[in-house]
This record gives C-alpha cells, structure tokens and sequence, in this order.
C-alpha cells in the first residue's frame, strides 16, 4: 500500500484513515444534509477551446457480457454539442440523465434502447479531449434493442491510440465559431456512499483522485491505493489507459450463470485467484487493479459533461471500495438528481 498524502489530516479525522475511510470521512464532515447542483458546483472558464476528432475512429470487437461483436464509428460533431451514442435511429446523450444501474458496467438507456459498458471508451475520450463526437454503434443483429461497447483488451489503450491517429481539432458550432470550455468547481463537500463503499469530494484547486480498493478474499490483490493531481492526456494514457479490468476466478462461474462475462477470457481482463494469484501475468503495473478502478472512474464522470464541457470536477475526489452504479450516483448528485 503506496504512503498517500491526504487534505484531511489523520490529526483532524481522529484517527487512522486507511483502518476505517467512510468513519473517518463521516467524523470529519457531516454530509447528511443533500445538497442540489446549484450550490455544489460553479462553471469556470478553463481557458481552452472545445474539441473533436479530426477524423473518424472506428473499432470493431466483441462485447465483455453480451459476447456478441458490434462496431463504433466516433464522429466529428459541433461545439456544443457534447458527446452521444446513436444507435439505430436512436440518440442517447452520453449524461447521467440516462444512466441505468446494471451489473458490472455502465449502461445508458432511452426509449427502450441501451448501450452497455461505454466507461472504457468515455474514459478515453473525457481524458483525451475529445468534448463533442457522435458515437455511433453498430452490430449486425438488426432486432436487438441492446448493444454493447466493445471490450478490446480490457481497457482503455486501444481506443487512446486510435483517437490519437485520428488526431484533434477546434470544435466549431454551427455558425462557424470556437466555443470556450468550462471545467466544473467543486464549491463545498459532498459524499454518496452505500455500505461500507463510500465518495467523498472536497474543494480542491485542480482535479485529484485518490481511490482505495479492498479484496482481502484475494491477497495478490489485497488493498491498493492509487493517489493523482496529475491527469492529464500524457498521464492518462501513461499510467492509465492500460490498465485492465480484473476478476477473481473463483467467481467467474457464477457471474456466467447470471448472464453475464460471455465474452470475458484471459485476452480481455486480467484474473486472479483466491489461492493461486494472478492466473496470467504479467501484470502492466504493480496496483493495475486499483487504477483500472480510476480509469472506470474517470469514464463514469464524463456523464456529468453537458455541452461540451468537461465531466471531471474540479476537486479532491476519494474513493473507497467504488464501483459504477456509486461512481454514477456520485455524478448524479452534483448534477442535483437524488
């Protein structure tokens, strides 16, 4: 476990944060109170332009829980106009307005129609800059009302270097103007929480993260924490992008039962097991676990990104013990939706 510089002082909280992080959170603030988006957030000027790619980007793989393979086209779009999936005839903007909780991904859903497990390839584009694009998503099953992004190898790397080949440029609105980007401020605390798994945000001066995960039923993962101010582009797609998702072998049966993980192999995340460790090393990073569970983050709050904005608040975000359905309703709360 890496040595982590917090804002709130062991002094302060009482006692030893890393022993109990939602008790000392809670002895530090009182959050009981629910705030609305209004008074949380501010919208500051960032002193950048919006962007978006420059030319098309086009993946085609397999989904990691429907198995079936499908193909996303990101397109150039207007300022403004922010990021969204067409499927079909059917446009989902890529907001916390459209979440849907489901198991072991993110889901939006509109008039019937979803797209599954879009955090990967949000993360990208959130990290990389591309604030307006139109995601269009295609599989070659004509009645499925369901679609699902692909898992490629289990993170974030392959859609990064292809937004990179693609490259950036100015966003232009329809009349042919720049348009500026906003970033939004954190203006007091807040926390979600469920269990023992908790967020808590406070007013920060740039955006840091700090996450903490927990598997003591499988100790090659045991506890981890990652800890970053640093988030930009070149970091993202250094110390982040490929990072994979990960699963305990043990369980991995029992997620097939329930429908899901049907086209999840040692090629698309990485596995471990309760008695004999990682089952196919070698890892990318030493806590790969814990900073797949930021870039998950990171494309869970690009859905508070409205406009052409940017998703990522700026603040000191905590995490322990997170996941999607707590990454989104963190999100959903700063946009003032309980």
């Amino acid at each position: 476990m890496m040595n982590l510089t917090f804002s709130l002082s062991k002094k302060a909280l009482g006692f030893n944060f890393s022993k109990n992080p939602l008790m000392a959170v809670n002895r530090a603030f009182n959050f009981n109170t629910a705030r609305n988006s209004s008074s949380l957030i501010s919208w500051i000027p960032t002193g950048k332009i919006q962007q978006t790619v420059a030319n098309s980007v086009q993946l085609t793989g397999i989904g990691l829980h429907s198995g079936k393979l499908s193909t996303v086209t990101i397109l150039p779009e207007f300022a403004g106009m922010g990021r969204y999936f067409k499927f079909r005839s059917n446009v989902i903007p890529a907001s916390t307005d459209y979440f849907k909780e489901s198991p072991l991904c993110t889901t939006l859903c509109k008039d019937g129609h979803s797209i599954n497990t879009v955090e990967h390839l949000l993360s990208a584009l959130e990290a990389t800059g591309v604030d307006n694009c139109s995601v269009q998503i295609e599989t070659s099953n004509t009645h499925d009302s369901s679609i699902e992004v692909p898992i490629l190898d289990g993170s974030a790397r392959e859609w990064v270097d292809a937004i990179e080949e693609a490259g950036l440029k100015a966003a232009l609105d329809r009349s042919g103007n720049s348009c500026e980007k906003l970033a939004p401020v954190l203006r007091e605390p807040v926390t979600v929480w469920k269990n023992d798994s908790f967020i808590a945000a406070f007013p920060y001066s740039e955006v840091k993260i700090t996450y903490g995960i927990d598997f003591p039923q499988a100790p090659e993962i045991g506890c981890q924490w990652f800890s970053s101010t640093c988030l930009d582009k070149d970091f993202f797609a250094k110390e982040l992008a490929s990072a994979r998702t990960f699963c305990i072998y043990e369980q991995v049966e029992q997620l097939r039962k329930s429908g899901v993980i049907k086209g999840g192999s040692a090629k698309n995340a990485i596995v471990c097991s309760e008695s004999r460790g990682w089952l196919n090393p070698p890892l990318r990073f030493s806590d790969e676990p814990c900073r797949h569970k930021v870039l998950d983050l990171i494309g869970d709050l690009s859905l508070f990104a409205h406009g052409g904005n940017q998703g990522l608040p700026v603040a000191h975000i905590i995490v322990y013990k997170g996941g999607h359905a707590l990454h989104a309703n963190f999100a959903r709360r700063l946009s003032g939706i309980n």
